[in-house]
């Protein structure tokens, strides 16, 4: 039994994923990764009304490496806040949070969250549209998570891409890309839709990957 055990944890030290990734490509700068201006959208530094940070900023200070939090306008006067949240080591103890677990941390009831599939232009891809309320703030969100290279919206999809870097010997990187506006989600979705395809068009191929992943998602298949 004692030689089972010592056995056992022999083979965990060595499975146990010690190679991260994100050090073995280029370096992730969001700062410059994400235009201030593209297609018919520019950065609007009037901040008419305040970004909601995905966690409280002990928490960002510890699971991310990155974040980054902008608000566009187009020239229709339609308003887009981007937030993304980066982090180079995505183990067990350090995996980014769903935004719906961090609005409801910050007192947002969350009314719908919902799977959906969204052509990007470049891919087909899975994407999860929330609608958070507080108070008189109507917020509908669309976000995705990438573990790797790999796009997950649940937590199936979370736990098979981080196994499958771990059989590997390697740490993924995680990142966590989130929209939002204000007002009736039937006109914010499709504001959102328009400003994603947008900023994917702007990025460069390599950083385009990152953003969402190199596999895609081309059936209508159910995610949870």
């Amino acid at each position: 039994m004692l030689m089972l055990m010592l056995l056992t944890a022999y083979v965990a030290v060595l499975l146990k994923p010690v190679q991260k990734i994100a050090e073995q490509q280029t370096q992730i700068n969001l700062e410059t990764m994400f235009p201030k201006q593209f297609g018919h959208w520019r950065e609007d530094d009037s901040l008419i009304y305040p970004l909601v940070n995905p966690v409280r900023q002990s928490l960002i200070n510890k699971l991310y490496s990155q974040t980054l939090s902008r608000a566009y306008i187009d020239d229709e006067g339609r308003r887009i806040m981007l937030s993304i949240a980066y982090g180079n080591d995505q183990s067990d103890m350090m995996q980014v949070h769903k935004p719906e677990v961090c609005y409801s941390a910050q007192g947002f009831q969350i009314l719908k969250n919902v799977a959906g599939i969204f052509n990007t232009g470049f891919g087909t891809v899975p994407v999860k549209r929330m609608l958070a309320i507080q108070g008189a703030r109507v917020e509908p969100v669309t976000y995705w998570i990438t573990i790797g290279d790999t796009m997950t919206i649940n937590s199936r999809q979370w736990k098979l891409a981080q196994l499958k870097y771990g059989l590997t010997g390697k740490v993924p990187d995680g990142m966590v890309f989130r929209v939002s506006s204000l007002g009736d989600e039937a006109v914010a979705y499709p504001a959102q839709e328009d400003f994603i395809k947008a900023l994917l068009k702007a990025l460069s191929p390599e950083n385009r990957k990152r953003l969402i992943g190199s596999t895609f998602y081309n059936s209508n298949e159910a995610y949870e």
